[in-house]
């Protein structure tokens, strides 16, 4: 159980305290934990509510690096996607992805197969340990005119030799998985809060050995003491990094504005297709026409992106503008033009903020950040601090564990790296996911839906067994307004999983507003039951619903139509 203890913080003395719940904190939270060391984690929002859950939902296997010529990164990436499958089979899954192919050269299936095939040679090790057989990333492969158009048939045929289909992970709910780092570091012995902003490094000389901290809840603040502090606030971490007299003047880092969004297109297969965009990739060394757009499967809708820009402003005022919306449209429309993408069909927008290389965006090329940023501040003259911005979410948990290698070189006897690579998270022991899906009807009533089962397995995994308890309970079956969540789900957020605000309950604990606005009849009961759950007053609640109606708004949210379209303009075939 995730049990938000303030008094816990402020009455020891940890050995690590990680600043920072998202992906790449909450990592690092679990590995220290699992090292067996006394471990607080902090964030001044929720858990996993910054870029970690606005991401593309990717877990990248590295063959994008191939035409880099960075092999270490390739199979760096490669192996932090086994990781993830090992560990969270619920929450990750293949997903293959075609990239149609034309003519000869670099458009031709030729040039594209010789590539997959360096590939497939440098990560033939990729399924080790992975013992559900549908959580393998099988090799990647080439498809006939035929098959492509089959799966495709939208797509300009004239010029058309085929494609090439590689898999690579995808994840289903970025917010849960992050919250299974939290929940498995908290199980492993953790102290984790989430609403709790550190204000401020305490110091004993010239070393840091904890943070004074306000806890947005109570409103108090108080000191959370630890040995050795790692910074991973993510866009944040830099702002705590502004004392001159101690950290010097320093300029913030460039950051990218990595932005996505999902229309309501139904997907009728599990392929995903990949497009030529209008900009370039400046760090390739062999490199195709342009960089390529995704059209992707996720759940019931189809995602669409990646864009990136250079972002200057504070992280809290990253959002997706309608212009933007407009000229992604426009430019999707044009590299697919069957397509057909009208504002009407968007019905979420996804924006975080990522480390962004050197900052050039000259004549339509990009720049991209290669990797976690980490500061060892002894190089100050500062003891017991680490600085880690971490670079995609797929190596959050490989760069934290190289950042708490460098931390712990500051503790005498420090405990070795961590199996994190294969203990599974909470709810992730998984031999067979069929299996468990099998066995989870046989056992869970007639009273919960089918889709209501399956959203619990993916973002539960083996502890779906405690909503299925809970939904035994009077009133704990009934559904959302006319969603696939229930009311059981709601529950088990508040009481076991930390769930402070109704925004924690509609975007990040369960499925009602991740991925679209659930409609306001959802969002009211939603917050009619934390009120009883919670003891709100009247006032509190339909401040709540403000709140979270504010954030479906920057997130361009609407209520998607009954029956999403899967006619020509479907993009997934």
């Amino acid at each position: 159980m995730m049990h938000r203890d303030i008094s816990a913080l402020a009455n020891q003395t940890f050995d690590v305290l990680v600043i920072g719940g998202g992906a790449f904190g909450a990592a690092a939270a679990w590995d220290a934990a699992l090292r067996g060391l006394r471990v607080a984690l902090i964030d001044q929002s929720d858990f996993g509510s910054g870029a970690s859950a606005e991401c593309f939902k990717m877990v990248h296997g590295g063959i994008r690096y191939l035409q880099h010529a960075d092999i270490p990164r390739l199979r760096s990436s490669c192996a932090e996607r086994s990781a993830f499958l090992r560990i969270a089979p619920h929450l990750v899954n293949p997903l293959p992805i075609v990239i149609p192919t034309y003519g000869h050269g670099r458009q031709g299936k030729a040039f594209l197969a010789a590539g997959m095939l360096v590939y497939d040679c440098l990560t033939a090790a990729k399924n080790a340990g992975i013992s559900d057989r549908t959580r393998k990333i099988p090799r990647s492969r080439l498809l006939s005119r035929n098959q492509t158009l089959e799966l495709f048939p939208e797509l300009e045929a004239r010029a058309l030799t085929g494609g090439a289909v590689f898999e690579d992970g995808q994840m289903y709910n970025t917010a849960r998985l992050v919250l299974a780092f939290v929940k498995s570091a908290m199980n492993r012995g953790a102290t984790a809060a989430n609403y709790t902003e550190a204000l401020r490094f305490l110091w004993n000389g010239d070393r840091v050995c904890g943070v004074r901290a306000r806890d947005h809840v109570g409103g108090n603040e108080f000191d959370i003491r630890a040995n050795l502090v790692l910074n991973a606030a993510g866009p944040w971490a830099e702002y705590l990094l502004q004392d001159t007299a101690r950290f010097g003047v320093r300029e913030r880092g460039h950051f990218s504005r990595d932005a996505c969004f999902l229309v309501n297109r139904r997907p009728t297969s599990t392929y995903a297709l990949a497009v030529p965009g209008w900009s370039k990739d400046s760090d390739a060394v062999v490199s195709r026409a342009a960089r390529h757009l995704f059209a992707v499967p996720w759940r019931e809708c189809t995602m669409i992106g990646v864009w990136h820009r250079l972002f200057t402003e504070r992280p809290d005022t990253a959002q997706v503008d309608e212009e933007e919306l407009s000229s992604w449209m426009t430019e999707m429309n044009t590299s697919y033009p069957a397509l057909r993408l009208t504002r009407d069909d968007v019905i979420y927008a996804n924006c975080g903020l990522v480390p962004f290389g050197d900052g050039r965006t000259t004549e339509g090329e990009l720049s991209f950040g290669k990797e976690s940023r980490y500061i060892d501040h002894r190089e100050q003259g500062i003891a017991g601090l680490v600085t880690l911005i971490g670079i995609r979410y797929t190596t959050a948990r490989g760069d934290s564990a190289k950042a708490l290698d460098l931390l712990l070189e500051q503790m005498p006897g420090a405990p070795g790296r961590a199996p994190t690579d294969r203990v599974p998270l909470a709810g992730g022991d998984i031999q067979d996911f069929n299996v468990l899906r099998n066995t989870a009807r046989r056992e869970v009533t007639s009273d919960v839906a089918t889709s209501t089962l399956e959203a619990w397995l993916r973002n539960h995994g083996t502890e779906y067994r405690l909503l299925a308890e809970l939904a035994r309970s009077p009133g704990q079956a009934e559904r959302l307004g006319t969603s696939d969540t229930v009311m059981a789900e709601l529950t088990h957020a508040v009481q076991r999983e930390m769930a402070v605000h109704l925004q924690d309950v509609i975007l990040r604990r369960t499925n009602l507003g991740s991925g679209a606005h659930p409609g306001t009849a959802a969002i009211v009961q939603a917050a009619a039951g934390m009120q009883r759950l919670s003891g709100w007053a009247d006032a509190r609640r339909e401040s709540e619903i403000a709140d979270t109606e504010n954030v479906l708004r920057r997130h361009r949210a609407s209520v998607p139509a009954s029956s999403p379209a899967t006619s020509t303009g479907t993009i997934i075939g």
